[in-house]
């Protein structure tokens, strides 16, 4: 071989150390969620702050007069409530008195917010039983997942049920692990990582084995995790971003104080990142193993260069994607900006704005960083692997 390649044993010690990182950073993963797991759900720390709804079909729409100055097209619509204490009666509720855009018709499913006082009046004015909440979209999110189901399966088939099944354990870590974690306000950031790393070590090997490919993906996935979060810690510092950009951080500051808006930015920003990062650690590692499948004969150097010839394309295409994802996100923003007639610059350093401007450049930075680090390791587990060994469809090798 014209390139320097490792010796068999050392390839071998090679791969057993990083087998082993792996391994001590899924201890350390398990060891941290046993000791940060959140102790309540949430909400439970902040009764009463919970909005009970019912489920209603509106059965009958008719207009009245809107009983607030300056409003117009109010409608009384009648619902057949569906769920709760009152399910099968009728209740009615009042659409256009207030700021709420919205219309219903005959037949709209919806949720519905019941008066706290029975036949209440207020200046004279009767006050509807029911007042309108939001509509019901359940059963069409649930057709929409069957279908997605359905097509992951009878696309990917047996790989496809894999990836559902990482999908709903990533599901599970955020739910049930991130989210109350955060919510109970201590170690925003421990909990944001240890919960990116679960859903690292949970989702990668179940789709692709304990071969060569999750070993490098897992391994560089990490290391662009912990660089990603750093830069974003520096930087969101340093631009003085408070998290206070949007309604929701606002109304979870007043509603939950443990809560740290700025650990809550810093969070979403690394999961984010892991979303992408995955994906491109995976296929760089597969990359890699294909082309030591196909040509055993190439060294260290070469196979490290042609495999980098696919991941610059991959790194052009992803930046891509992610600037435009927080394009889309910052929107709203940019607009309310272009009404007001502001100009770009002072656009670009409203909180709004900039906010998603550090979360792209770092999390690009880290998808970068991800490509080298994830090739170099991938390329000296393939150097120890027997390429009769690998399998380039499915990506890993098999155990022997």
């Amino acid at each position: 071989m014209n390139d320097s390649t490792p010796t068999a044993p050392v390839r071998s010690r090679a791969r057993r150390v990083l087998a082993s990182i792996v391994l001590a950073i899924a201890a350390i993963t398990v060891a941290v969620m046993v000791l940060t797991w959140p102790g309540t759900r949430p909400g439970e720390s902040a009764p009463g702050q919970s909005l009970d709804t019912v489920a209603g079909e509106v059965i009958k729409v008719e207009q009245v007069e809107c009983q607030v100055p300056d409003a117009r097209g109010c409608n009384r619509a009648t619902a057949r409530i569906e769920d709760g204490p009152d399910a099968g009666e009728t209740g009615t509720f009042i659409i256009g008195d207030s700021s709420q855009d919205v219309q219903v018709d005959v037949g709209d499913r919806v949720r519905l917010v019941k008066s706290q006082v029975d036949e209440a009046t207020l200046g004279g004015i009767e006050i509807e039983p029911y007042s309108f909440s939001d509509y019901e979209r359940r059963s069409p999110l649930w057709i929409l997942a069957a279908i997605f189901v359905v097509i992951v399966l009878v696309s990917g088939r047996w790989h496809g049920l894999r990836a559902l099944v990482g999908l709903a354990l990533s599901v599970g870590v955020i739910i049930l692990y991130i989210v109350p974690g955060l919510l109970a306000g201590e170690h925003s950031i421990l909990i944001a990582m240890t919960g990116a790393f679960a859903v690292l070590l949970l989702t990668v090997p179940l789709a692709h084995g304990w071969g060569p490919v999750t070993i490098a993906a897992t391994l560089g996935t990490a290391t662009s995790l912990l660089l990603t979060l750093g830069l974003a810690m520096l930087f969101t510092e340093l631009a003085k971003l408070t998290g206070f950009a949007s309604e929701e951080a606002a109304y979870l500051s007043a509603t939950a104080n443990e809560v740290s808006i700025r650990g809550l930015l810093l969070a979403g920003i690394v999961i984010a990142a892991l979303g992408v990062l995955d994906d491109v650690t995976v296929t760089q590692s597969s990359t890699v193993l294909a082309l030591r499948h196909a040509n055993p004969s190439l060294g260290f150097g070469q196979l490290f260069r042609r495999a980098m010839r696919v991941g610059r394309d991959h790194i052009t295409a992803t930046v891509n994607t992610l600037v435009l994802a927080y394009a889309g996100a910052s929107l709203p923003a940019l607009l309310v900006f272009a009404v007001a007639d502001v100009d770009v610059s002072t656009a670009l350093n409203g909180e709004a704005v900039a906010g998603q401007i550090v979360a792209t450049l770092v999390g690009s930075i880290g998808l970068i960083a991800a490509v080298p680090v994830t090739t170099a390791l991938a390329t000296v587990l393939a150097l120890g692997t027997n390429p009769t060994d690998i399998d380039p469809h499915a990506g890993h090798t098999h155990g022997h």
